[in-house]
């Protein structure tokens, strides 16, 4: 199987009020995917579900993400989901509450042998 990289969708999400580093990672991958339709698999004969896609996911405290609710975004293909650091966190003036930025990337690839 030779897999080909054949799509990079990227996105950006956040959660306003609550810091909920996971809440920022499904929104980014949301906004990533929502802006598109991929044809790709079915102009090449093959089906949607072939696809398999690489997310990677930027964001504050990378370690609190829930990588399976991230991966259930996905409509179609097989999904790995990486989380790094990166995004940003902006605290409340109270230093309460914060709001969180993630952002997403997501690599589709398929079987084109």
């Amino acid at each position: 199987m030779a897999l080909k990289h054949v799509v990079t969708e990227i996105g950006m999400g956040t959660d306003i009020r609550g810091a909920d580093p996971t809440k920022a990672a499904v929104r980014a991958l949301r906004d990533a995917l929502w802006h598109n339709s991929l044809t790709v698999a079915p102009a090449l004969g093959l089906d949607t579900d072939s696809m398999q896609v690489e997310v990677t996911i930027g964001v504050p405290m990378p370690d609190k993400v829930d990588a399976a609710q991230v991966a259930a975004v996905l409509p179609h293909g097989t999904g790995t989901v990486n989380v790094v650091e990166g995004g940003l966190q902006i605290p409340n003036d109270a230093g309460t509450d914060s709001t969180l930025i993630a952002h997403a990337a997501a690599v589709v690839r398929l079987d084109l042998d």
